[in-house]
């Protein structure tokens, strides 16, 4: 027992300091990666810095280059023209030279040389003026285009402005032309509502009357209900009729508004039958004369004459081109037509 008790005693637990080494290696672990990132950050930063710098001298030397390419070609530039200076000069000089000979030949070779260089003078100074005349009518263009500039600026903005006017005016003019193309329409409907209300009355006037018709938009009266054969003067048999007419067109007159322009058209025609006498020269002048009987009968009966048109047609726009007496029967008419003044 007592040997039993004394290897329990030997017996040794190691798992604490394995522990405690395992924690010291993980924390110098730590730290070495600590310290790594640090000097990975910091050699970075320094990287960046170099980076930066570098891209600064590549910009200036760029901007060097760019600076000497120029001054190369100022340089360029100036030799050209101190080479074109050169030249002018060399030829100047070899002028001097030449006007020198020419100058001494007129001294010792031409008599009269006095003459001969106040004749020169003369005509530098001539030239002179001339040059200086030349300098004045330049500075005079000049001035006359500068004032022309100022016109044609002045005349430009005026342009401008009225082009603004102009397309504000056409907008106006558009919308001025949509409302009166709707106005008219509107005017239109009222007429050819109070045509149809008119005719409509004189149909219960003239109900039963064969010899009187409408055709169209017109209410047709054959010539012989309202003239004898040949004769422009409204008979006796045919007032009744235009009696009842007169009082439908007064009526008329009260009802349709005072901004509706209409008025009654009168229409004469004959049938293709000439006629020619004393009065009546040709149907044109039957036809007119027919027209303008009935409208004068009809302002004598209160109608206003305001309200009338009458016209002559002839024989020219015939109902019916046959040459039958029913034709010309039906040819020969007064038609009277509701229209806009």
């Amino acid at each position: 027992m007592p040997g039993a008790r004394s290897r329990r005693r030997i017996e040794t637990n190691y798992w604490p300091g394995f522990v405690d080494a395992l924690s010291s290696l993980l924390l110098v672990i730590i730290f070495m990666l600590s310290l790594f990132m640090l000097t990975q950050f910091f050699l970075g930063q320094e990287i960046q810095g170099k980076d930066t710098a570098l891209s600064r001298l590549n910009s200036q030397i760029a901007e060097l280059t760019d600076l000497l390419q120029l001054e190369r070609a100022n340089s360029s530039d100036l030799e050209s023209t101190i080479a074109n200076l050169t030249a002018t000069l060399s030829s100047a000089e070899a002028a001097n030279a030449s006007l020198t000979g020419q100058l001494a030949g007129i001294g010792s070779g031409i008599a009269g040389k006095d003459e001969t260089i106040a004749g020169l003078s003369n005509d530098l100074l001539a030239a002179q003026e001339l040059s200086d005349e030349a300098n004045a009518q330049v500075a005079l263009l000049n001035q006359q285009l500068a004032a022309l500039r100022t016109q044609i600026g002045a005349l430009e903005n005026a342009l401008e402005a009225s082009e603004s006017r102009d397309s504000e005016s056409r907008t106006q003019i558009a919308d001025l032309g949509r409302r009166l193309n709707l106005a008219l329409a509107q005017r239109v409907q009222d007429l050819s509502r109070y045509r149809s209300d008119f005719f409509g009355r004189l149909r219960e006037i003239l109900e039963g009357r064969a010899d009187v018709r409408v055709v169209g938009d017109r209410f047709v009266f054959q010539s012989e209900v309202l003239f004898d054969p040949g004769q422009a003067i409204v008979s006796p048999e045919g007032t009744p009729d235009l009696d009842a007419l007169a009082e439908a067109i007064l009526q008329l007159e009260t009802e349709i508004p005072e901004d509706i322009n209409w008025v009654l058209r009168i229409d004469g025609h004959t049938d293709k039958r000439p006629i020619s006498n004393a009065q009546f020269p040709s149907n044109w002048e039957l036809s007119a004369s027919r027209a303008i009987s009935v409208a004068k009968y009809l302002v004598s009966r209160g109608v206003s004459p305001n309200r009338l048109i009458a016209a002559g047609f002839g024989e020219f726009t015939p109902l019916d081109p046959g040459d039958t007496e029913e034709a010309f029967r039906r040819n020969r008419r007064i038609e009277f037509k509701l229209t806009e003044g």
